[in-house]
């Protein structure tokens, strides 16, 4: 039986991922930091531990919550997003908040997820965006957050050169109707961890270091 690790399982898109993978007879360790996110990871038959992305303290504990685990495929899923206003000069709190969360936490954890997947396999996605394009990026519009997933594409680009037996890819989901995303989204998490689940089952050598879409193609960095 293979085994995902999926961080930031307790809603959402994350939920989604661990619930597809689940369905289709996958062991499922999910991460949340609430008892009701928890609740929902066992709801859908993952093991879920307690883990808050944003606190460091909490990240440095992965490794032990881990131990001795061996890992097939590891997504993390968890960040936020953030609209200050455009003009105005972002505060330090909201930048601490976005950049912990969203970067800080990537950092924390990949060097305790990476030694557990199985080398020459073994596959670690990370959630990005394409807002994290400098090609594509031409909107002010949630500048933390495209800062913050411009830096995870370049986590992951030198991740990738620390584990070279692996393969690490960032991740666009497409727009999803998500809390992050609204209403008016274009996907489903259902469509987007479907596309996703897709595209990770067909990754190989190739791919090593690559910003794809959720359709399986490329975005320039």
């Amino acid at each position: 039986m293979s085994t995902v690790l999926v961080i930031g399982a307790s809603r959402g898109l994350g939920l989604e991922l661990a619930t597809q993978y689940a369905v289709a007879g996958w062991r499922v360790i999910g991460t949340a930091r609430t008892p009701e996110g928890l609740s929902r990871l066992q709801a859908v038959d993952a093991e879920a531990l307690s883990l808050d992305v944003s606190d460091p303290a909490s990240v440095s504990g992965l490794a032990w919550q881990l131990d001795g685990e061996k890992l097939d495929l590891a997504i993390q899923v968890a960040g936020v997003i953030d609209r200050p206003p455009i003009g105005e000069p972002v505060t330090r709190e909201r930048f601490d908040r976005i950049m912990h969360t969203n970067v800080l936490g990537v950092l924390q954890a990949i060097p305790q997820v990476a030694p557990l997947l199985q080398p020459g396999h073994g596959v670690l996605a990370v959630i990005s965006s394409i807002m994290g394009s400098l090609q594509l990026s031409t909107s002010p519009d949630a500048v933390l957050y495209r800062v913050s997933k411009a830096a995870v594409n370049m986590v992951v680009r030198s991740a990738q050169a620390a584990y070279p037996d692996l393969t690490l890819v960032a991740l666009h989901p497409g727009w999803v109707r998500t809390n992050m995303g609204g209403a008016g989204a274009a996907l489903s998490p259902e469509e987007s961890a479907r596309d996703l689940r897709q595209v990770l089952s067909g990754l190989s050598a190739k791919h090593k270091g690559q910003y794809l879409n959720h359709d399986g193609s490329v975005i320039p960095w």
